[in-house]
């Protein structure tokens, strides 16, 4: 595939794709034999929808299959997954890391002429002997000008959703994804406490939020020293900045009384988890601490409620009697929790399993799920601001594993 280019004299002798081995292969985050059970799985969904072969497109897809992570910035990445092998395709901007650090083979594809991406891809399976006739891809994250390109080059053959199929895969976790997502939140708890002793008056939210990300990344990189060290963040919010979760630190200087927000996102591998809690700088006020201990008992409420055989559907509806009993519930903001794994603020999303009203999902052992109530009081009324706490379970035979261990509720978080 790789022609001679090394006495090229314009962009138009050079080629179109190359093969970049470049070094060795990295230590992968998982072994072998989870990437196949993985890919075993992927290949079970084709069979079972007549599908010729895979172009994963997400984050979160080729991530899960591979362990390659890719850094977008205006190109577009696939795995090509076929009945016996797959090979991403990546941008010739990364050289030889995404053969590195994938599992199975690789194309690079260059800048030298328009639509060299989808080319990449038609011609792993040309070289594969596969002209498709179904090939599947993910709707939710494909874009409309993606799927028409890619149409275009599979002229005739059906393109079919896999996104919701793959996405029930990874909501079961192996044994090494639990073990990776356990030290992810340890590592989340390690970044809270690092938080909560930098607290003081006059520091600036972002001060503290640089902190604790400082503390987790050292952390991580002493955990996983063969990993890619990227991605981990923290939103540390005060006053009225914690009416939403997800709203990203201030110079703001803390100020005694204020309710505040610490929220540490360790990125491991790829691998997102997260440590949320409400605290105070200085004795909160009465209906401050009022507000706050509802949060809390719909906290504790939730955390026994996940266990197998439970439906999200009906935690949620449960934990809003609690909230309805004290005239809150027009208070919360979203869901009361959510899947984890391959996932991130800017990729990935397992919604079939979210503890909200309108999901279904039964949960099993292997789910691991946060229990994360919120609610927000308005600026200018009594206990103003947002009020959260989030933990994290693993569920198993005989119930669920609670994994965070940073305390929660005002007997822990006043900071004085």
């Amino acid at each position: 595939m790789t022609a001679d280019t090394t006495n090229a004299t314009s962009v138009a002798d050079l080629e179109r794709l190359k093969v970049l081995h470049n070094g060795s292969k990295a230590p992968l985050t998982f072994s072998d034999t989870e990437f196949e059970r993985r890919l075993g799985g992927l290949r079970t969904i084709m069979a079972e929808k007549q599908l010729d072969a895979v172009v994963l497109t997400s984050y979160q897809g080729i991530k899960y299959y591979s362990d390659f992570l890719f850094t977008y910035f205006g190109r577009s990445y696939a795995l090509v997954v076929t009945p016996d092998d797959q090979v991403t395709v990546t941008a010739n901007i990364d050289a030889g890391m995404p053969w590195r650090r994938s599992y199975g083979e690789n194309i690079v594809y260059t800048d030298w002429k328009r639509d060299n991406f989808q080319f990449g891809v038609s011609e792993a399976l040309r070289q594969r002997g596969i002209t498709p006739k179904r090939v599947g891809v993910e709707f939710d994250t494909l874009s409309l000008d993606t799927h028409a390109k890619l149409q275009g080059v599979f002229d005739g053959a059906a393109l079919v959703d896999v996104a919701q199929d793959s996405m029930r895969q990874r909501m079961l976790k192996s044994a090494e994804e639990i073990e990776v997502i356990k030290h992810s939140t340890r590592i989340g708890d390690l970044g809270g406490e690092a938080i909560r002793a930098a607290i003081r008056e006059g520091i600036t939210e972002y001060e503290v939020a640089l902190i604790g990300t400082e503390a987790m990344v050292h952390e991580i990189a002493k955990t996983f020293p063969d990993s890619e060290i990227r991605d981990t963040w923290v939103w540390f919010q005060s006053g009225l900045n914690t009416d939403g979760a997800h709203n990203w630190a201030t110079t703001r200087k803390l100020q005694r009384g204020d309710i505040l927000s610490l929220n540490c996102f360790p990125m491991t591998c790829g691998y997102y988890t997260a440590l949320e809690r409400t605290l105070f700088l200085g004795q909160p006020d009465e209906r401050s601490l009022e507000l706050w201990n509802v949060n809390v008992e719909v906290h504790r409420r939730g955390l026994e409620l996940i266990k197998p055989g439970a439906v999200c559907k009906d935690i949620a509806a449960e934990l809003n009697e609690i909230y309805i009993g004290h005239g809150l519930l027009a208070n919360r903001t979203f869901g009361y929790g959510h899947s984890f794994g391959v996932l991130s603020h800017y990729y990935g999303r397992e919604a079939g399993l979210e503890l909200r009203e309108d999901i279904d999902t039964v949960l099993e052992p292997g789910m691991v799920v946060s229990m994360e109530p919120m609610i927000t009081v308005a600026d200018g009324q009594p206990g103003a601001g947002g009020y959260r706490e989030h933990d994290i379970l693993v569920v198993n035979e005989s119930g669920a594993e609670n994994i965070t261990k940073f305390p929660f509720g005002p007997d822990h978080n006043i900071v004085d």
